[in-house]
């Protein structure tokens, strides 16, 4: 299974889960936001200009995702916590 790279920004409460080679850089062409209602927040996923799912965008993550998951990402912010 592949390590995928999830960074963490606590002030904004937004995490980013990458699905890209950590070799390339990979630009997102297109962003579709899914319906925050039925959602019960912002999500976003982000495609290259091929089509293919790079990332998604969760704000709200603590909310949305599990702690050791946060608690392992990148942090971004400034204190690291």
């Amino acid at each position: 299974m592949a390590d995928l790279k999830v960074t963490y920004d606590a002030t904004a409460d937004a995490a980013y889960v990458y699905f890209t080679d950590p070799q390339v850089q990979a630009l997102s062409s297109h962003t579709y936001p899914c319906d925050p209602v039925a959602v019960d927040g912002m999500i976003n996923l982000d495609f290259d200009d091929q089509g293919r799912l790079i990332g998604i965008e969760i704000l709200d993550a603590r909310a949305k995702l599990p702690a050791y998951m946060l608690d392992s990402a990148e942090h971004l912010d400034a204190d690291g916590a």
